[in-house]
């Protein structure tokens, strides 16, 4: 399972490249807009100091850094980074009244930014893309300012059988969503294949401690549809 997604990693990016267009409108519908609650409660786990740097990888169109400059000191500042380009050439056009954000072209495993210079790292929806999950922990407790928190929004193992049973029939659903919407249900074959091959949220507590944070733990949202996993650089 796991050489195929990482086979398919290369296919989907191709496709997304071709859909980033209506990337969030897909969002929105695929989690009847509860995603962005996810992420609200993201921001409110970390609530960020003022003057803070944070470095929003995998960051898609830019939800976490538009929550995080709006709700927060005008201060603060956002490095975004996403291995598509077209995602973060619809990102810049979305926040262009923001001035506080650089964009960059990178993937997790490889950042171009310097050592010990963000407060907070994020990765919302992007870890268990990766193709080396190690390697992106490892360069996010790397940039991390000594004190700095890292924090993953990412779907998980659901805790109730019963809402598990529901989630994964609804799950069947999602690329015929895709096909509909998008034109494209490859990368939504893709989402369904890779939740169910990510780890637990205990296995990647113990992979970012194995990586050097400290004070790991995680909060489960929505029965476990995803959690959102912390730890600090200390």
């Amino acid at each position: 399972m796991q050489q195929y997604l990482q086979n398919e990693k290369g296919l989907v990016q191709n496709v997304f490249d071709e859909v980033y267009d209506r990337y969030d409108l897909m969002n929105d519908l695929m989690s009847l807009g509860i995603h962005r609650l996810w992420k609200k409660n993201l921001l409110n786990m970390m609530n960020p100091t003022s003057n803070s740097k944070l470095a929003d990888v995998a960051c898609g169109t830019g939800d976490i850094a538009k929550l995080f400059l709006n709700n927060f000191s005008k201060e603060n500042s956002v490095t975004c980074v996403d291995p598509n380009k077209n995602m973060i050439k619809k990102g810049k056009q979305k926040l262009k009244n923001f001035k506080n954000i650089d964009w960059i072209i990178a993937s997790a495993e490889k950042l171009p930014l310097k050592n010990n210079s963000y407060d907070y790292y994020t990765i919302s929806f992007g870890i268990r893309n990766t193709k080396n999950l190690t390697k992106a922990l490892k360069e996010a407790y790397r940039i991390l300012k000594p004190g700095g928190r890292f924090f993953c929004l990412e779907f998980s193992k659901i805790q109730n059988q019963n809402l598990d049973f529901l989630y994964k029939k609804y799950s069947k659903l999602i690329p015929s969503l895709g096909k509909i919407i998008l034109g494209k249900k490859e990368p939504y074959e893709y989402l369904i294949k890779s939740i169910e091959s990510f780890v637990s949220q205990d296995e990647l507590i113990n992979l970012m401690i194995k990586n050097g944070f400290k004070k790991c733990e995680y909060r489960n949202l929505s029965g476990g549809i995803v959690s959102i996993h912390s730890g600090w650089k200390i």
